[in-house]
């Protein structure tokens, strides 16, 4: 099941269009590993989408 992150959407909105579809995958992957909250999921998730949008840009 893909989560959907409702109560995380004004944190999405603000991102890239790139960096939150990265983030959400990021984000369900995490939530499949079952290790962590879903606020930590998210957070760590919009993090490293934003490290990978960087690491793109160069």
């Amino acid at each position: 099941m893909d989560w959907t992150f409702e109560d995380f959407k004004t944190d999405l909105d603000s991102l890239n269009p790139a960096v939150r579809e990265k983030a959400l995958e990021i984000a369900n992957d995490l939530m499949k590993e079952e290790k962590y909250t879903t606020k930590e999921a998210i957070t760590k998730a919009i993090k490293q989408a934003e490290e990978w949008f960087y690491d793109l840009e160069g």
